[in-house]
């Protein structure tokens, strides 16, 4: 068991690597499975180094793929393209890849999904943009 100060840090830790994985900030949270989330998952396990981000995002993408989790692997994709990991040829090109090993369902799913997510980024881009300009 840690301390508190100990703690306090490994949240810190867990909350900034979720900031850097993610593209965005988070709030710190009450409850036993945001803690695990983010004082193992976050602190410990995507903080190591022996793999990039993008290393275990491209993981992260065949294991949700492979198990037909395609709304979740939309946040992976979101974030690799806000954190510049991934182009969207990259995506697409991950998707027929998987449709290989995963099967086609799963895989065009996640082709499908990548289209919507880039679409909806550059309506979003075009937005700000807009707003900046006028």
């Amino acid at each position: 068991m840690t301390d508190n100060g100990s703690a306090e840090t490994t949240r810190r830790r867990g909350l900034a690597k979720m900031a850097e994985v993610y593209g965005t900030e988070f709030q710190d949270y009450p409850g036993s499975h945001f803690a695990v989330t983010a004082d193992h998952l976050f602190a410990d396990i995507w903080s190591r180094t022996a793999l990039s981000i993008r290393d275990r995002r491209l993981l992260l993408l065949g294991a949700l793929t492979a198990q037909g989790a395609i709304d979740t692997a939309g946040i992976q994709i979101g974030a690799a393209l806000r954190n510049d990991e991934l182009t969207e040829e990259q995506l697409h090109e991950i998707a027929v890849f998987l449709c290989h090993y995963v099967g086609w369902p799963n895989g065009t799913k996640l082709d499908l999904l990548v289209g919507k997510i880039v679409a909806q980024q550059q309506k979003a881009a075009r937005a700000e943009h807009d707003d900046r300009t006028e």
